[in-house]
């Protein structure tokens, strides 16, 4: 994995969920059981088929709120709201993660589609907060979710990223297309690589693959 590959990279863009903490975290267990139990409130349907409906409206549409929102009209302050009120207690403190991350040359922001209160949450247990330049969750999308362009045009334009000089780091593999599109270097953080071209790199510990082009 050559250093070379980031050489010119001058921001450094990176999701939240099971990128800057490991999956085994399984914080979307918690997550996704909320999600159901919005669902079901505010479809009135049963748990069969609001889990059904939250995984179809995932894989349609990028993330199951914006099928909420754009088939049902569902509004999205409420949800994240709920959805992200879980427990962040047995998270841990990651100072190796951070001492690397900190040493990063250039501008370093974190883009979710959670909420941007949830995401500094999170970066807060991980030890990890004021280490970025900015913070974006969906809402600064227009709640336009990843993978969708426009998504990642409106939160790039708002920050001034310039994606020809941007590595991307996420653990959803659709999630790095278009970015890859966009000309940034791209890293899948996940326990398993993803073949696909337009992945240029997989790690499965991001603390020890930043180590390496420091």
């Amino acid at each position: 994995m050559p250093k070379e590959h980031f050489s010119s990279v001058a921001h450094w863009v990176f999701d939240l969920d099971n990128t800057l903490y490991p999956p085994q975290a399984r914080l979307f267990d918690q997550i996704e059981t909320r999600m159901t139990a919005f669902v079901m409130d505010a479809l009135k349907v049963d748990r069969a088929e609001a889990d059904r409906l939250r995984t179809q409206y995932w894989r349609e549409h990028g993330t199951t709120l914006a099928g909420l929102m754009e088939i049902h009209g569902v509004e999205p302050g409420p949800y994240l709201e709920t959805v992200h009120d879980i427990d962040l207690g047995h998270l841990e403190a990651d100072a190796t993660l951070a001492a690397r991350i900190r040493a990063l040359p250039g501008r370093r922001i974190v883009y979710t589609n959670g909420s941007a209160p949830y995401a500094e949450r999170v970066l807060a247990a991980r030890g990890l907060e004021g280490l970025f330049d900015a913070v974006y969750g969906v809402e600064h999308a227009g709640f336009q979710p990843k993978p969708r362009r426009a998504a990642f045009e409106a939160v790039f334009a708002r920050d001034g990223t310039d994606a020809t000089r941007a590595a991307m780091f996420e653990d959803d593999p659709r999630n790095l297309a278009e970015p890859h599109a966009m000309g940034m270097r791209t890293v899948h953080v996940a326990p398993e690589p993803h073949a696909a071209d337009h992945i240029h790199h997989h790690t499965d510990d991001l603390g020890s693959f930043l180590g390496r082009l420091l």
